[in-house]
């Protein structure tokens, strides 16, 4: 396929389980790992890079603001220093069981609500190039934003994502919600095609915006996520 399809994934903390990553790793290209400081744990993060591993995947570290209570998706106030050392923190912990497993990081994608802070906010978009700058890995963001501006400026490769199980507002930000909804696998893969092929996508006010789909994202949180996985991994494989 040439757009790749990238999934949120060792979400899991403890006991608790989020998602079927199992269930979901044969249908990706890249695993986003969560590196404990909005999901996952030390033994969860080793397992999902073993199971990508078993499954061919690529994997990169998905960072978080530290709120694993709110599951990453609450907004803080934290300054650029602060923020590249807190991303640097996770990726490391994240780059030790790569090493472990004999596998290179991938990429760097931020997680929840500092995804929407690096696309709005200059400071905290240049906390994320200056980590990106150091692993020397690309970048996953939402084409148009912040997010492509500044790291392309800083010369970080910039990879452009689509979301096939979120929508998108009429100003062409993500609707970030606490919990996801289940959403229909064919409608999804439908959206997902048209923004490869015409970069359009309807938002929920019924109009057409301009997008970017250079990987394709899908959570492991939506509660039908591998038929949606699957649903986007053969529409895409048919193309």
């Amino acid at each position: 396929m040439a757009v790749s399809i990238n999934c949120d994934m060792g979400e899991s903390f403890g006991l608790y389980r989020l998602g079927d990553d199992k269930a979901v790793m044969p249908f990706i290209t890249e695993a986003n790992v969560a590196c404990g400081f909005h999901g996952s744990d030390p033994n969860h993060m080793r397992n999902t890079v073993e199971l990508a591993k078993g499954n061919h995947v690529r994997v990169g570290a998905h960072f978080s603001l530290p709120d694993l209570a709110g599951f990453g998706r609450r907004e803080m106030k934290i300054n650029r220093k602060e923020m590249a050392n807190i991303i640097t923190y996770q990726v490391g912990a994240l780059k030790g069981f790569l090493d472990m497993a004999d596998m290179e990081l991938s990429h760097l994608k931020p997680h929840g609500a500092l995804y929407e802070m690096a696309a709005k906010q200059e400071h905290i978009a240049h906390a994320v190039a200056d980590v990106g700058t150091y692993f020397k890995v690309p970048v996953f963001g939402l084409a148009g934003t912040l997010h492509e501006k500044i790291y392309t400026d800083r010369g970080l490769e910039f990879v452009a994502e689509f979301y096939a199980d979120l929508f998108y507002d009429n100003d062409g930000s993500l609707m970030i919600t606490r919990e996801h909804n289940a959403v229909d696998p064919t409608d999804a893969a439908s959206r997902c095609l048209r923004a490869i092929k015409d970069g359009l996508t309807q938002t929920i006010g019924g109009i057409d915006i301009s997008v970017r789909a250079e990987t394709i994202c899908i959570h492991s949180d939506t509660p039908n996520v591998v038929e949606v996985a699957r649903a986007v991994h053969e529409e895409l494989k048919n193309q």
